[in-house]
């Protein structure tokens, strides 16, 4: 609940206006039954019919005034709810913007979704029941309770006891059902990654005939989904069967002692009707409230679960106070014996690394396959922190520097090509929200997009998400057009040219050449055809610096990249 009442606070008002009319409600259907013992003890006893028409207008009065109550008080409960669910779910969105790679990692992307989507909406539920089935039960009991005893002494002691059993077992099998549903959710967790994975692999497990293990594999976790909701939903069973039994066996305890309070002379007759009517509203108050009892244990797991996210520091943040990037500098980043190692790893990924990318100039990052390449890229953007030496963005350290301030002077094309759904023209102004349609049609010429001319709609074409309706060279092109319309310091193409043909290739960086001429560019490769252009080629070799300088001279001096060039070469010669 101390995670609710933060997002409650700016709703105090609405709240204290649904307690009010909540009590409104109690108060005026636990009135009717003392009206009706009124006409029975009075009216009807002494025949004296105006009575019974005078109390039956009251009733029909008060009835009317219980109802309006009753439909103000749903209303807003799910006014307060959905004000709520939005909350929330902003701010577990706001909240994951700062988390860093490792950080989605420990929490999972299935269960991030599922955290947002699901466990909100079912703290939602459970939230707008409470208020609408709980709020009133303890206002029902206590003022039924308080009738009772004004009517007789021994009515009240049975209510009590039929309250206190209830309510009873209802708090131990919701604390039984705790365990139940956080295995559930877990469930509910795994069931979120493998149908992600199965929507977003189904090429691969249709190329690899695995759709009858894929299936196997998806059915085992929906029958462990199956088993504990049966196991959860048992008990809540054995709650309403104990309910019924009680208010059963509570309608005969009241006829039978009513009886012989009335024989003694201690009960009109009508008495025995007003503490029936309330023995019942307490009794259908409380197995009213069991329906959210049931989902009482499943929402406070999913509420510890969105707290464990809100709670969570960012691995990476800002410093407390930081200070602005000096754009402009000939030095744009500046590696000083930079080393870089993965908390699970057992050895580091980047070992003492310095070099620095200047502008107007290219450096090309090129090594073998797990050689650190792209981790580069990921620490000149913080989405990593070095564990070692230090990384400068114009001369300041960029653990000084506001995560978003340094971002604003980089141009990022990621080693997966990512478009969101939408239209190219919204996937591009990603790059520069202000951007027109001469400056995209000019960032997809240089990036050699001209497919997009040929596409109905052009810059209006609907793009899927993650750009499946389109090659990956496609995708990679309109990647790097994005990051032009940026117009950076620094542009680090991260493999970004690896599902381009050599022609396109060349073209390509011909054309990116004149368009970036006063900003430093990385350009992290597997092809020596795209490098060896470039002012500086840093050789990686298993996160060591085994080589840095230009093509020529380090075909000569460096074994590492030799053994590159000649395994990609025929005779020499380079494409492109």
């Amino acid at each position: 609940m101390r995670t609710l009442i933060p997002f409650l606070k700016p709703y105090k008002g609405l709240i204290l206006l649904i307690l009010v009319i909540t009590i409104v409600d109690v108060g005026g259907t636990l009135y009717i039954p003392t009206l009706v013992a009124d006409m029975i003890n009075i009216g009807v006893y002494s025949g004296n019919l105006a009575l019974v028409l005078q109390k039956g207008a009251l009733m029909f009065a008060v009835a009317l005034v219980a109802a309006a109550a009753a439909l103000l008080a749903c209303y807003f409960c799910v006014r307060l709810s959905a004000l709520l669910g939005r909350d929330l779910r902003n701010a577990l969105y706001d909240h994951s913007l700062t988390f860093s790679t490792s950080d989605f990692e420990r929490i999972g992307t299935g269960s991030m979704i599922t955290r947002t989507l699901s466990d909100v909406s079912v703290v939602q539920q459970a939230f707008i029941w409470s208020l609408q089935m709980i709020l009133p039960v303890p206002a029902m009991c206590a003022l039924g309770v308080i009738m009772s005893f004004a009517i007789n002494r021994t009515m009240g002691l049975v209510m009590i006891g039929v309250t206190v059993i209830v309510l009873g077992g209802a708090i131990i099998i919701t604390h039984k059902a705790s365990f139940i549903y956080e295995k559930m959710q877990g469930f509910l967790d795994r069931i979120n990654l493998v149908l992600r994975e199965n929507v977003t692999g189904i090429r691969v497990i249709r190329a690899f005939n695995k759709e009858q293990y894929e299936e196997k594999r998806l059915r085992k976790t929906f029958e462990d989904y199956a088993l504990s909701a049966i196991k959860a939903n048992s008990l809540f069973f054995g709650l309403e069967s104990l309910a019924i039994f009680v208010m059963n066996a509570c309608i005969v305890s009241i006829l039978w002692l009513g009886s012989n309070q009335v024989g003694l002379g201690r009960m009109a007759i009508g008495d025995i009707t007003a503490v029936t009517e309330y023995a019942l509203l307490i009794l259908f108050y409380i197995i009213m409230a069991q329906m959210v009892v049931i989902v009482l244990p499943r929402s406070r797991v999913c509420l510890r679960r969105i707290h464990e996210v809100l709670q969570q520091a960012p691995e990476i943040s800002d410093a407390v106070t930081t200070v602005p990037v000096l754009a402009g500098t000939e030095t744009v980043c500046r590696f000083d014996n930079v080393s870089f190692c993965f908390p699970d790893a057992e050895a580091a990924t980047l070992s003492d690394l310095t070099f620095a990318l200047r502008r107007g100039t290219t450096t090309a990052i090129i090594g073998s396959t797990g050689s650190g390449k792209s981790t580069i890229a990921k620490l000149i953007l913080r989405f990593h922190d070095v564990t070692g030496g230090a990384i400068a963005v114009d001369g300041v350290d960029v653990r000084r520097l506001s995560q978003e301030k340094l971002r604003q002077h980089i141009a990022y094309v990621p080693q997966k090509a990512w478009l969101f759904s939408g239209t190219i023209a919204a996937n591009l102004r990603y790059g520069n929200e202000d951007a027109t349609p001469a400056d995209l049609w000019h960032a997809l010429d240089v990036a050699q997009a001209g497919f997009v001319r040929d596409l109905p709609g052009g810059l209006d074409a609907p793009v899927a998400q993650g750009g499946t309706n389109f090659s990956g060279g496609q995708k990679q092109r309109l990647a790097i057009a994005r990051a032009l319309l940026k117009k950076a310091d620094l542009y680090i193409f991260d493999d970004s040219f690896s599902a381009l043909d050599f022609k396109t290739d060349a073209a390509l960086r011909h054309a990116l050449a004149k368009e970036v001429a006063g900003s430093a560019v990385l350009i992290i490769a597997q092809r020596v055809s795209t490098i060896a252009q470039a002012e500086q080629i840093l050789v990686l070799d298993d996160g060591k610096m085994a080589g840095l300088g230009r093509h020529e001279d380090l075909v000569a001096s460096c074994p590492v990249y030799s053994h590159i060039v000649s395994s990609q070469t025929k005779g020499g010669g380079l494409h492109g």
